[in-house]
């Protein structure tokens, strides 16, 4: 029985390479001659059967197409199974950051070789210097990629917590709106909302992010839509559900440097009791917020091929919201067709950076 999930054709012919996928949701990817071979997602490599299941579909795919790697590449993060795996197989090995990889994905469903710029959109993927990134605006050509700009900054308390309780991200958005006073009234049946404050105050745990899916939890925390989640991305899925048509927030949003900052969006909702309208709002100020975003940078750039890659582009009102924006603009949104958006489609990223990893 073969191991390969999906075949995708590749513009011309390239060396061959091994990539070893994401974290969360993981697949591999083999490309050899001008086709991409995409194995099955083995799920989250902090598993032992994930573990397991993804080691014997490396070793499986390089002995059914009896490829010999010139590469393989991994995610950024030295603490992954996958990237110890790598360093173990005695081959070259190439790191690639993880939002990079994302826009690189979306050149590959679209057998583009030119320049994108890409608007990765996720909940976690670590920079070059240590970073959590998550909202991430990118030049991207080939091998190549430059940071265009990022969104705000907002604490994360609590670390990885955060993300499966979205309350503590509201209560970031709170103290950097300077209302940290309002987080151990507002989260009261929360015990360590009591002490939030002061430990965002300190910088204790509270490692900075511009995650677009932080972002969301934000908004779910101060709509109170799930502020304790059973999974991550069930506060922003039922989020998604609550939208009737989404409207702008004039002033929602601010553009400067690169940096595009939703505060004033945060600051509103925070204020608001009706969640269907601050979902409507909540989904309409960013569609206009990144549509802007792209427009700047393609102005910065001269590239108009716009990749929406990342988890947050599973968001249907999100994803057709931008597109119709970023076409208005003139400029040309590329979404995932074939290959997922998420993490499972995050190998042929990495692929494709390797295998044009010869590029001055």
């Amino acid at each position: 029985m073969s191991l390969i999930a999906d075949t995708l054709p590749l513009p011309a012919p390239v060396p061959t390479v091994l990539a070893l996928g994401a974290f969360l949701k993981n697949t591999i990817c083999i490309m050899q001659g001008d086709r991409a071979y995409l194995s099955h997602v083995h799920g989250d490599l902090g598993t032992p059967d994930a573990i397991e299941s993804f080691e014997q579909s490396v070793h499986g795919l390089l002995k059914e197409l009896r490829a010999q790697p010139v590469w393989v590449a991994h995610d950024l993060h030295p603490d992954f199974h996958s990237t110890r795996f790598a360093e173990q197989m005695g081959l070259p090995c190439l790191p690639v950051q993880h939002h990079h990889a994302h826009a690189a994905a979306i050149a590959v469903d679209y057998g583009i070789t030119a320049p994108v710029i890409g608007l990765s959109l996720d909940g976690f993927g670590l920079g070059p210097d240590q970073q959590s990134w998550g909202g991430e605006l990118l030049w991207c050509h080939g091998p190549q990629y430059r940071r265009l700009g990022h969104l705000s900054l907002l604490p994360q308390p609590g670390g990885d917590r955060a993300a499966r309780e979205p309350w503590r991200m509201a209560a970031a958005a709170l103290h950097v709106l300077g209302r940290g006073d309002q987080i151990a009234h507002r989260w009261s049946a929360y015990p360590p909302a009591a002490m939030l404050a002061a430990v965002m105050a300190k910088k204790l745990n509270s490692p900075l992010t511009s995650s677009a899916g932080r972002l969301f939890d934000a908004a779910c925390g101060l709509l109170n839509i799930h502020p304790v989640a059973e999974f991550e991305g069930q506060a922003p899925m039922a989020l998604e559900k609550l939208v009737q048509t989404p409207r702008l927030l004039p002033g929602g949003w601010l553009l400067q440097n690169g940096i595009l900052d939703f505060s004033p969006l945060l600051a509103h909702l925070a204020d608001l009791e009706d969640a269907i309208l601050g979902a409507d709002l909540f989904h309409g100020t960013l569609i206009d917020g990144f549509a802007h975003w792209a427009q700047w940078a393609a102005g910065e750039t001269g590239v108009s091929q716009i990749a929406l890659g990342g988890g947050c582009f599973f968001n249907a009102v999100l994803r057709a919201g931008l597109t119709a924006s970023l076409s208005a603009m003139g400029l040309t949104p590329l979404c995932a067709r074939r290959l997922s958006p998420g993490d499972p489609g995050l190998s042929a990223g990495q692929a494709w950076i390797a295998a044009h990893a010869g590029w001055n």
